[in-house]
């Protein structure tokens, strides 16, 4: 017979084969679900799409255009199963990290916060509504405050009996068929609800915040505001615009305001008027962190304290957490499973909770520590500038020595018995056998993690919000800067008004000074520690 006449003998599954079934996302089920999640997303997709169509945000609809598409792409195609698991990853690190560190950054460069926070055309708008002055003898209308999905408008009553309806949002509409009352006052319209006093009264701030203009298109023609919630009057922009020349001017006292080139209308004077305008500035931000006679001095306090802080608070939690890590490791100790859970107690609670408590505790007049425990001293805790920082370390140090103590509990279980009991057999003393042998070794382990627990110190925004809010205030600064506060709490008080209004463009670069010094050392940080690799 011939060797090419023989038939291959028919394959057998072997223990190893498996058999040619669908599974996992072959299967209909798996189609079915991966169907169902790309259907929403893409109908989410669909809606984020027709809102940033309607603001007409171009730029933001192609990018969520092309991520829709490049998601169900890589979604409904065979194979690439790792795009499949990383896209996710991906897509969120992009928008809650990238986006974020870009987009601060580019806030950074510019002069973005109260005042200036649109476009030109949006601050002359403004400029023109907010800048009026009553008419005078100008004749009353009659006022019903309604209220629809939360939103309050003015119904008017015009001199003539005609009703207008309007808001904040909207200029004046006629109302042909309002309710009316036996005076002929509108009162009601379809679809709306009539305030009383008493709900008035708890809306005032809306109520009298409505500036409502005549002609929503042209805000010189002036607009209706009422002073009680009753009557309203007719009121006229004190600010006229020319739009040839790019200027106001007042009409009292015939002042002219020009573009000063720095976000705002100024006179000659270089005094501006508000609101200003979003511009690029620069660096500017940056050199007045470093040039600003009110902000320099405070802000290298600040900076000084940050990094006294946060190496203070490495250290101290260190020690301790060490300490009585080693205290605990002894095998004749009785009830240290005990003694351990008490002792990571303090990090079980939350942050901010834990700042407020002892806020409450070290409270100069009525707190517990000096009423009861000190027998009802009066001493400073959290207003003295020396002794709020010893509070703040000390509390930190309540608050973070669990995590050393569990740190080093793991590292010191890890490290080997056997050069131990061989140091002892030479004389060595337990000082010598802990300074020369376990801490270095201990040190390998956990020098990442102090200089992890170092930048976020660094950044330990709870602990000195919750329990000093960063006072008591510096002397002389003109900004809310306090003696506690470290570099993170003085962005979150530039950026969310500390008292002298909002600054994002500045906060944003401060922020980013943060990041860069962060960085820096741990960096430099991180490759001193290769030293320690020689331990081995």
């Amino acid at each position: 017979m011939n060797a090419l006449d023989t038939k291959p003998a028919p394959l057998t599954p072997g223990p190893h084969s498996r058999p040619r079934t669908l599974r996992g996302p072959d299967s209909l089920t798996g189609i079915l679900i991966k169907i169902a999640l790309l259907g929403l997303v893409d109908a989410f997709a669909v809606y984020v799409l027709i809102i940033l169509f309607m603001q007409e945000k171009w730029a933001l609809f192609v990018v969520s255009a092309a991520v829709t598409v490049l998601i169900n792409w890589i979604y409904l195609r065979r194979g690439g199963l790792p795009a499949k698991y990383l896209a996710p990853g991906v897509f969120f690190l992009i928008v809650f990290q990238i986006f974020v560190v870009v987009f601060t950054g580019y806030v950074a460069f510019t002069n973005y916060g109260d005042g200036h926070n649109s476009t030109k055309e949006d601050a002359i708008a403004a400029i023109q509504l907010t800048a009026q002055q009553r008419v005078p003898d100008s004749p009353a209308y009659r006022v019903a405050v309604l209220e629809q999905n939360g939103e309050v408008s003015l119904l008017f009553t015009d001199p003539e009996g005609d009703a207008f309806l309007g808001n904040n949002e909207t200029s004046l509409t006629e109302v042909p068929d309002a309710e009316r009352d036996s005076t002929g006052k509108a009162i009601g319209v379809e679809g709306y609800n009539t305030l009383d006093l008493g709900q008035i009264l708890a809306n005032q701030d809306k109520v009298l915040g409505q500036v409502i203009p005549f002609d929503e298109d042209d805000p010189g023609a002036g607009s209706l505001q009422t002073a009680d919630g009753s009557n309203a009057y007719i009121f006229a922009p004190t600010m006229t615009y020319d739009e040839e020349t790019d200027t106001f001017t007042n009409i009292e006292t015939g002042m002219t305001y020009v573009d000063g080139g720095g976000g705002n209308y100024v006179d000659e004077n270089g005094q501006a008027i508000n609101p200003g305008w979003k511009i690029d500035v620069g660096f500017a931000n940056f050199a007045r962190a470093f040039t600003d006679e009110g902000l320099r001095g405070p802000l290298l306090q600040v900076a000084l304290w940050t990094f006294t802080f946060a190496v203070a608070s490495v250290a101290t939690t260190f020690a301790l957490g060490l300490f009585l890590a080693i205290t605990f490791n002894r095998q004749d100790l009785k009830g240290k499973r005990i003694y351990r859970v008490l002792m990571i107690l303090p990090y079980a609670f939350p942050v901010f909770l834990s700042g407020l408590v002892w806020s409450g505790l070290m409270n100069p007049e009525f707190g517990f520590i000096n009423e009861v425990l000190l027998g009802g001293a009066s001493i400073p805790w959290l207003t003295d500038p020396v002794i709020a920082k010893i509070s703040v370390l000390l509390v930190n140090l309540w608050l973070g020595f669990p995590y050393m103590f569990l740190v080093c509990t793991g590292a010191l279980q890890s490290l080997p018995e056997d050069v131990d009991e061989a140091a002892r057999m030479d004389g060595a003393s337990s000082w010598r056998i802990f300074g020369a042998i376990k801490l270095p070794l201990l040190l390998v382990s956990v020098a990442p993690l102090l200089i992890s627990t170092f930048a976020f110190n660094f950044n330990n925004f709870n602990v000195i919000f919750m329990l000093t809010g960063g006072g008591p205030r510096i002397e002389g600064s003109t900004m809310n800067i306090g003696a506690t506060d470290i570099l993170i709490t003085l962005v979150y008080k530039v950026a969310f008004g500390g008292g002298a209004g909002r600054d994002y463009g500045l906060a944003s670069a401060l922020a980013i000074l943060i990041f860069i010094i962060v960085a820096i050392i741990s960096a430099v940080s991180f490759r001193q520690t290769k030293s320690l690799e020689e331990v081995h």
